[in-house]
């Protein structure tokens, strides 16, 4: 059996100190080990983006990257999005425009977002169909999505 280490990971501005084997990935240790399951987890090969969460404001994969290499950073995934009862822009976007049906995939699409309107909140149509088509949806045809992210970049 491997043995465990101590880390403390920053999810959301709050501390988590947790035991894990340094092979454990980020997206099993917030799910598991500090009990946020809004981060999502479908291929668990980095392929479908359900697990997107930000790790110093990028966008990463948590089922490729080790809890152990997000230590020293900071964690943003969906739980940190909403204040309180009161929605996120994005999320009440994706809300409005009817951005999800099934909702697996919407935690991944909604940090994905986050770090387009932070970062580049005046992105082209053409670039943001290519940011976000690295994200699957199964239910959606995507149209709405790009709506609710539009509608989000526009307020």
């Amino acid at each position: 059996m491997t043995e465990k280490i101590d880390i403390s990971l920053n999810v959301n501005g709050r501390n988590h100190d947790i035991r894990v084997e340094p092979r454990r990935t980020l997206a099993d240790a917030l799910r598991d080990d500090c009990g946020l399951t809004g981060t999502h987890l479908g291929c668990e090969h980095g392929v479908c983006g359900a697990c997107t969460v930000l790790v110093d404001d990028e966008p990463v994969r948590s089922c490729l990257l080790f809890a152990v290499q997000a230590r020293n950073a900071a964690v943003r995934t969906v739980e940190g999005l909403a204040n309180g009862d009161s929605l996120h822009l994005l999320q009440q976007a994706f809300r409005d425009h009817h951005g999800l049906q099934c909702g697996f995939c919407t935690p991944g699409f909604l940090m994905l977002a986050t770090r387009i309107l932070e970062k580049t909140p005046d992105i082209e149509d053409g670039e943001l169909r290519e940011v976000l088509s690295s994200n699957l949806c199964r239910c959606t045809g995507y149209q709405n999505i790009l709506k609710a992210v539009r509608a989000a970049l526009g307020r």
